[in-house]
């Protein structure tokens, strides 16, 4: 009776792991408005640099170091990873703006349509070709950034800008597969842009117009503890994903934009003319044609096969 018992208990805990993930990220609005005072430049230095010690302290207390040394002595694994480490240092730093600038329903937009944005770059970079729910989907997103645009008077940048960074760094993580653990990884892509961003925070602190030292205690600690709570759910997701199908880490991914649009609508009160509601409802629709023709495709492979597009 017990051996059955076993895949169940690890579905919990990796369905646990996975909502606990995702609501930390959901919850990143709350925590970076928390830090406004500092500025999004300074955060994100912070977030860097604390991002790197959390990580590098992580890797030594559970016994990585060994395959972090073999990850930069391999020149295609370290540069693949250096460039996927600019792309999501971009794509914070558009987020942490973002929020603080009262565009969190965007910055929620953005990672809503960051789906239909990794399936164009499959066909565009990877040439993968597409199920006709896919290309659906897709066509109904973009439409639905159209109507967002006229309705809006401009383009969605930050929503955009979110998508296609967070889609390349995807596209960068792709490539280097799964042969770098993930706090190895995100030690390695914060390890180059550590030296600058250390340097930027000294400048402040020299200028006078730093927060870490001369900001009230909670803001000192919340700086600190960007680095946590960065790696922290990406650890989470890392351990979740193997432990549930992927299909349902498909379902969960949008519980985080759920999150942060809730905040941006209802708590940070941002305005959301009609256009922008019918754009959020097309990019619903397409997201509810692509999950569901993602778990059909997911069930008709066989365990143990790779699924093609087709």
């Amino acid at each position: 009776m017990s051996q059955p018992s076993a895949p169940a208990a690890l579905d919990r805990k990796g369905l646990v792991l996975a909502f606990a993930a995702y609501l930390v990220w959901g919850a990143f609005p709350f925590y970076f408005k928390l830090l406004d005072a500092a500025g999004p430049w300074e955060i994100i230095g912070h977030r860097v640099v604390w991002t790197f010690v959390f990580c590098l302290l992580a890797v030594v207390v559970w016994g990585q170091l060994g395959h972090l040394r073999q990850v930069l002595a391999d020149r295609k694994l370290f540069w693949g990873l250096t460039g996927a480490g600019a792309l999501v240092t971009i794509n914070w730093s558009i987020y942490v703006w973002g929020v603080l600038n009262d565009h969190v329903v965007d910055t929620a937009l953005g990672y809503f349509i960051n789906p239909l944005v990794t399936v164009g770059l499959a066909v565009v970079v990877l040439k993968e070709k597409l199920r006709r729910p896919q290309w659906i989907a897709v066509g109904v997103g973009a439409l639905a950034v159209v109507v967002i645009t006229i309705g809006y008077g401009q383009v969605p940048w930050v929503a955009l800008s979110l998508a296609a960074s967070f889609g390349l760094y995807g596209l960068a993580k792709n490539r280097v597969g799964g042969r770098v653990a993930p706090l190895v990884g995100l030690t390695v892509e914060t390890a180059l842009l550590t030296p600058v961003a250390l340097a930027f925070l000294i400048w402040l602190q020299a200028s006078g117009a730093a927060h870490l030292v001369s900001g009230w205690p909670g803001l000192t600690i919340g700086l600190i503890a960007a680095g946590v709570v960065t790696a922290v759910p990406l650890v989470m997701f890392a351990a979740a994903a193997s432990r549930i199908p992927l299909s349902m880490i498909g379902l969960i991914q949008y519980l985080a934009p759920t999150i942060q649009f809730s905040f941006g609508v209802w708590i940070n009160h941002e305005v959301m003319p009609l256009p922008r509601w019918i754009g959020f409802g097309l990019v619903w629709v397409a997201l509810v044609v692509l999950t569901v023709d993602s778990i059909r495709a997911a069930r008709a492979v066989p365990v143990g096969e790779p699924e093609a597009m087709n």
